[in-house]
């Protein structure tokens, strides 16, 4: 359709990528397909541009002719926000010249403007499962009228425990209606799903099974590396030659908040992109990522997929990944759509063992990391970072006060205060002197002193629960 090569010739992109070149003739004459492609390959388009094709725009002349104007013709099921968004945006932009109308549904942001817009009218539906069922359930989201589904990195939502989800949004949707299924890998769960919802599906594979699954033009170091030495070795390699974008994945979300503050104080500017954040901080994060405001984005698995930003050069793992496949999703955000990329991987000593599981599965060349260090000299040659990076760009950011950062000693104070006590029933009042004149022995006052004998309060209970108290003298000669 020339509305779409136009719109898409606008941006750049002029050329078809193998899996777009294999799935387009199939999937623009409506049938079933399942498309498997390593990530980073540019699969997106591969059904971005037959959904935008086979629906009726609203300034087509037929229009008013469909059975429900206003309601999604098309629905996109993707695992995570992140990559909604971006599925989102590819659609807005081959759509652009047809006038189609799409919105992105997602949980984690309030149900009012969601609302609003499906009542408006949509023509394509972008959106996570649970969202997605919690909409269709409430009626606000018809699904009757859907011509094209897409399940997108289903694999991910396997594993994100989405599939009764899906299986129930699949029901809601008419039995004759075009499925594309797209996946990096496909476990048995998958390929059940695809035999339940699909009709004699076409599987189209991008690349020969004895390929390696990791995108060739991505390098791959592998070190052995002290938990302590990480935040120095990061800061070493985000100094190196050439180096753009970067991602650096961690395992926990407390992890990478602290990871990010740490890289901010050491001089180089960062956001953190992990569960706990709001909707809106993370959507504030990738949109400064995207645009360049900052080049180093710290994230954990949540980000692995959907993460697809042009010039991302560096991917850091800070850790090592759970399996292979996390390993995949996580260096694929680097060397996409044939660009060059380079990923570099911590394995900690207890984790040997799962790295020689990845690197079996993957077969890969690294079954025994090198042990390395922020001041290793293979570290400096591999990555082309000069002899004079250090750990830090700039100095530590200094106290408020100006004064060091160790916690204060607490100070000795006197003690001046006076003491009441009460003895057989009358109070006694003695002023206690500073630390000093204690520690030294000497009374706080001369002439309080006397040659009387020290009186020694004794305590005694009785038999009847009731204390009795007793004054004796003891004599200062022994």
């Amino acid at each position: 359709m020339p509305e779409i090569a136009h719109a898409l010739s606008d941006v750049g992109i002029t050329d078809a990528f193998p899996i777009q070149e294999m799935t387009l003739p199939i999937a623009l004459i409506g049938t079933d397909m399942i498309g498997q492609a390593r990530t980073g390959t540019g699969k997106t388009l591969a059904f971005v541009i037959p959904i935008i094709q086979r629906i009726v725009a609203p300034h087509d002349p037929d229009y008013d002719q469909l059975a429900a104007p206003g309601k999604p013709q098309a629905l996109v099921i993707a695992p995570t926000r992140e990559l909604a968004l971006q599925v989102t945006a590819d659609l807005v932009t081959a759509g652009k010249r047809r006038g189609t109308r799409t919105m992105t549904i997602y949980g984690g942001v309030p149900y009012e403007l969601q609302l609003d817009t499906l009542k408006t009218g949509v023509d394509i539906v972008v959106g996570t499962p649970g969202r997605l069922l919690d909409l269709a359930n409430r009626r606000a989201l018809d699904l009757s009228h859907v011509k094209v589904l897409v399940l997108d990195e289903a694999d991910e939502m396997l594993d994100l425990g989405f599939l009764p989800d899906v299986e129930r949004l699949l029901a809601k949707t008419p039995e004759l209606r075009q499925t594309m299924l797209f996946s990096a890998t496909m476990p048995s769960q998958i390929v059940g799903l695809a035999r339940a919802h699909m009709r004699h599906p076409v599987n189209i594979r991008a690349e020969s099974s004895s390929d390696q699954q990791t995108v060739p033009a991505t390098a791959q170091f592998i070190y052995r590396a002290h938990d302590l030495d990480k935040p120095e070795v990061v800061a070493r390699i985000l100094q190196a030659e050439n180096r753009g974008r970067t991602i650096v994945f961690t395992r926990t979300k407390r992890q990478a908040q602290r990871v990010a503050d740490d890289l901010e104080d050491r001089g180089f500017p960062s956001s953190p992109l992990h569960g706990d954040m709001a909707q809106v901080a993370r959507e504030r994060a990738m949109k400064r990522f995207r645009d360049g405001t900052i080049e180093i984005l710290v994230a954990t698995d949540v980000a692995a997929r959907g993460i697809d930003v042009e010039a991302v050069t560096h991917v850091i793992n800070y850790n090592c990944p759970e399996d292979e496949k996390t390993y995949l999703h996580r260096t694929g955000r680097t060397g996409r759509a044939g660009a060059s990329g380079i990923a570099v991987t911590f394995v900690d000593w207890p984790d040997l063992a799962r790295w020689k599981m990845i690197n079996k599965a993957l077969d890969l060349p690294f079954p025994e990391p090198a042990e390395t260090y922020s001041t290793s000299e293979n570290l400096r040659h591999d990555l082309g970072i000069p002899a004079s990076a250090t750990g830090r760009i700039r100095p530590p950011s200094p106290v408020s006060d100006g004064a060091s950062s160790r916690p204060k000693e607490r100070p000795v104070r006197g003690r001046d205060r006076q003491r009441t006590r009460t003895r057989g029933g009358r109070p006694v009042t003695a002023a206690v002197g500073d630390a000093a004149s204690d520690a030294a022995g000497t009374p706080p006052d001369a002439s309080a002193s006397s040659d009387a004998p020290r009186r020694r309060r004794r305590r005694r209970r009785t038999a009847g629960g009731e204390s009795s108290e007793r004054g004796s003298t003891r004599d200062n000669t022994g």
